[in-house]
């Protein structure tokens, strides 16, 4: 299929991926599906260890020796990337696919200067080399790099963390990719150096034209962000759909939870913040039923031996939780 068919840039269906380790293999993903829609930002958020991370590595081929996907597909402009070689899946990586890493320090080589970096990235454009140091030049301007002309002779060590993490950002664009993974990019970066960051890529984006998947902890970001949201738990999507909707009418238990969590909700000054009482599952051995049973405050019994598939709710928001079955919504009481 043209890279221009379609509406969704990328899709994935059914994604199951298992980690070996010396105590059993971890189930760390499970029948993950979501889409990314051409020119939107699709935000993933969930505790830490619940597989974003995961997820983006394995839509670029980044995965460790120990990992295997399982099961599923990862339609990216039509073509199953799992189905392809490894020389097809480089000329589709920093050309049609970039990536954001979480740390600037070491997604830079501390060898090379950046004037090198920001070149070699151009390698298959088939510019000259005064061409390729021109739109580097150009891209480090956009990105808010002072005196952009002169830093190309510069090291990474000789810029601050968010000063890196702009040519980080430049590098990834630099190639106009349909898709943009951005895991975490702002995590090591203070506060108002979020803020600028997460304001520089959403004008970049929109530049450029180019769709992003956006991984995040931080909820405010993403809200701030993102167009849709996919909230997962413990290596499965629970809810998923516009970003609006998610974060006023949350309808999953645990994206209640981890709202409530959030400490720009905390009206009243406190030294106890909210957590989710409980613990993750073992990922070695799910357990049946609901995911999030173990920690539910509104556990009931379909969610003891039956996964809830994804409920459609409106304007194209889905959650799986027994909660939202349509046959309980317009018969029975709720619990």
């Amino acid at each position: 299929m043209s890279g221009e068919v379609g509406a969704n840039v990328l899709e994935v269906r059914d994604l199951s991926l298992d980690f070996g380790s010396p105590r059993g293999r971890i189930h760390a993903l499970r029948d993950v599906s979501l889409t990314v829609p051409r020119g939107r930002i699709v935000g993933v958020v969930g505790e830490s260890g619940c597989g974003k991370s995961s997820l983006v590595y394995s839509i670029i081929g980044l995965l460790a020796g120990n990992a295997e996907i399982t099961g599923g597909t990862l339609l990216f402009e039509g073509r199953d990337l799992l189905g392809l070689s490894e020389r097809e899946l480089r000329a589709i990586r920093g050309q049609r696919l970039s990536m954001i890493f979480q740390d600037p320090m070491t997604a830079l080589n501390p060898v090379q200067t950046i004037g090198r970096l920001m070149t070699d990235i151009q390698y298959r454009s088939g510019r000259s080399k005064a061409e390729r140091r021109r739109q580097a030049v150009e891209m480090l301007e956009r990105v808010g790099i002072p005196d952009a002309e002169s830093r190309l002779s510069a090291y990474p060590h000789h810029f601050s963390g968010g000063m890196r993490q702009r040519i980080c950002i430049a590098m990834a664009l630099l190639v106009e990719p349909a898709l943009l993974l951005a895991d975490e990019p702002t995590t090591a970066l203070d506060a108002t150096l979020e803020v600028q960051i997460v304001h520089l890529l959403k004008r970049l984006q929109q530049d450029i034209g180019c769709a992003v998947l956006f991984v995040s902890h931080h909820l405010g970001t993403v809200a701030e962000l993102c167009d849709d949201v996919v909230v997962m738990y413990a290596g499965e999507v629970v809810e998923s759909g516009p970003v609006r909707e998610i974060f006023h009418r949350p309808s999953h238990p645990y994206t209640r939870a981890l709202l409530a969590c959030d400490p720009g909700r905390i009206k009243e000054a406190t030294r106890t913040l909210p957590t989710i009482p409980g613990e993750l599952p073992d990922l070695r051995e799910p357990p049946a039923g609901c995911i999030f049973k173990g920690r539910c405050p509104e556990r009931f019994e379909p969610c003891d031996t039956i996964k809830p598939p994804p409920f459609a709710l409106e304007r194209g928001h889905q959650a799986a939780c027994h909660l939202c079955d349509p046959a309980r919504r317009d018969g029975e009481a709720l619990p």
